[in-house]
């Protein structure tokens, strides 16, 4: 066990951030603070990480009450050089979706080559022929969402820009780290999964507070959560500015006409 290791695990033992835990998550706090310890002691390069920086991310899932354990793909807390980053993973966005009321359908997934029959710009509709499939080769990715107001909006993202935007966009990808680079264990279509939903929910979804929290927080290396103290060490441009979540926002949603093809703006 590391110098490390044993401070975060020092810095979870004491009353105050116990009791901080307790007050986020109640009955939960002590199996969530078990799951971070866990977390750290499996990960060789989390354990090198700054224990304040672990502790924050840690703090940011529990607030948004999902689990960190990268296995159930909700969250993650994940090293950067001697720094932590809190890290949304696809299933978090659907699950922070399906608690805001606002989501009666909501879905990401696969397009595999032969099965993609017509995309309308204009409209954004996508339409797959899954009997059309010619191979296990993955070509692109659906993220799909309808609202209970009546509203809904797809995007289609082709492999090689969402490869392009993870590379653009992620400084450890470019090192060929990271889950971007795990093209065998599920990591990449994980990362895939989760880079065009949110930037489906992000651009066109009705963004609950939690919501908000999470696109704000995500990648991003925590100083304080309260404060909103937050540093993109390894993303500084992917974290869109959240959509607000209030009645005008929902009302502008049955108003507006969105018509646009989901293609990435430059900034």
């Amino acid at each position: 066990m590391t110098q490390l290791t044993k401070s975060i695990n020092s810095l979870l033992a004491d009353d105050k951030i116990k009791g901080r835990f307790n007050e986020i998550l109640g009955e939960k706090a002590q199996g969530f603070i078990s799951s971070v310890m866990n977390v750290v002691k499996n990960n060789d390069y989390l354990s090198k990480a700054d224990p304040h920086s672990i502790l924050q991310a840690a703090v940011v899932a529990a607030t948004l009450d999902l689990p960190i354990d990268p296995n159930l793909g909700f969250a993650a807390i994940v090293p950067y050089g001697n720094k932590a980053q809190f890290q949304m993973m696809y299933k978090g966005f659907i699950q922070l979706a399906q608690r805001s009321g606002q989501y009666k359908n909501i879905n990401v997934c696969e397009v595999y080559e032969g099965e993609l029959i017509k995309e309308d710009r204009i409209t954004g509709r996508i339409e797959l022929d899954y009997s059309k499939r010619e191979s296990d080769i993955i070509v692109g990715y659906v993220a799909y969402f309808s609202l209970i107001n009546g509203f809904e909006k797809m995007i289609y993202w082709p492999i090689e820009k969402i490869d392009k935007h993870g590379k653009r966009f992620s400084k450890v990808y470019q090192k060929g780290s990271g889950l971007w680079s795990d093209k065998k264990g599920g990591g990449f279509e994980a990362m895939c999964s989760k880079t065009v939903l949110k930037h489906l929910l992000s651009k066109y979804g009705i963004l609950s507070i939690e919501m908000q929290k999470a696109v704000k927080f995500d990648q991003a290396t925590v100083n304080d959560v309260d404060s909103e103290d937050i540093e993109y060490i390894d993303n500084m441009e992917d974290n869109e500015p959240a959509a607000p979540a209030n009645a005008k926002a929902i009302k502008a949603s049955n108003e507006l006409n969105f018509n646009e093809d989901g293609s990435e703006t430059k900034k």
